[in-house]
């Protein structure tokens, strides 16, 4: 999806697009940017199986492509990479997928090995992204500081995203997907984790999606969207929404659903065909007088 932006609807919404060749823009406090590189090399490679603890990875990692959202005043930085999304996967430690025994060959890192899966190889992750505070660091002796230390943290809340102002025909100032990771599990489905982002002249939005298809046996859909609604205060006031589904082959066949992985690309299409396990509204908390 490209979008081109109208300098009228910039300048109109006071925002600018950001130079020097980075893609993304600022807006009403807000600087909001997306990196996209290429796959981790070999021996970046090997750094992250060592400070992860794990010789299995996706065989596709973006490790430097990210997306950043700072609120500059309050230092607020929210940002989205693929090292906290796996350090979330190892975390949460699910048992593998069971797969149809034929499957099991398939998946192997050395082909004269049977290999016997004691790990979940779909890196499903719990991840909804990261927090950081950018401060002062003349007054505060440190550039950024983990948000939690400082008392930024999510609560449970009862407001819901406003879906409504999200459907507005508001002229898209900026859009972009970044791709944190991909594994195809040996062509046996997708997992997928990417995050996309769409700036217009009231809020940002965006999604966090993480999709798994392992063919025949199992879909998991696990999505962050995050909303937030350009203000003057000076701590911003952001909702997050998350919702996981999952549904097996078999039980979309007890309801009449094909079973055939093809109708299964799409998770936007097929998303409300699955359960929903878990759903959580939540208001990110920023702390004043940093």
């Amino acid at each position: 999806m490209e979008v081109e932006v109208d300098e009228k609807d910039l300048k109109s919404a006071r925002a600018e697009l950001l130079k020097d060749g980075r893609r993304g823009l600022r807006i009403r406090g807000w600087e909001i940017e997306s990196l996209k590189r290429s796959i981790l090399n070999s021996s970046a490679l090997q750094q992250w199986e060592q400070s992860l603890q794990t010789s299995h990875l996706p065989e596709m990692i973006f490790g430097e492509s990210c997306l950043v959202l700072k609120h500059v005043s309050s230092g607020t930085k929210i940002h989205f990479n693929a090292f906290d999304a796996l350090a979330g996967w190892k975390q949460e430690g699910l048992p593998p997928v069971e797969v149809p025994a034929a499957a099991k060959w398939k998946f192997r890192s050395k082909p004269l090995q049977q290999v016997i899966l004691d790990y979940d190889y779909t890196f499903t992750t719990p991840y909804c992204g990261s927090e950081m505070v950018e401060l002062d660091s003349d007054k505060h002796g440190s550039k950024e500081i983990s948000g939690g230390s400082l008392g930024f943290h999510w609560e449970d809340c009862e407001e819901k995203l406003d879906v409504a102002a999200l459907t507005l025909k508001e002229p898209i100032l900026f859009y972009d997907e970044v791709v944190l990771y991909e594994d195809e599990l040996a062509d046996n489905g997708v997992s997928l984790l990417t995050v996309k982002v769409r700036v217009m002249p009231s809020s940002w939005f965006l999604l966090l999606r993480f999709w798994l298809r392992v063919d025949g046996v199992l879909m998991r859909l696990r999505d962050t969207r995050m909303h937030c609604v350009f203000d003057e205060s000076a701590n911003p006031v952001i909702l997050r929404e998350r919702c996981w589904r999952e549904g097996t082959f078999q039980a979309l066949s007890a309801k009449g659903y094909p079973t055939d992985s093809a109708s299964y690309s799409d998770p936007s299409i097929i998303s409300q065909r699955l359960p929903v396990i878990m759903h959580q509204t939540q208001k990110l908390v920023v702390p004043g007088n940093l």
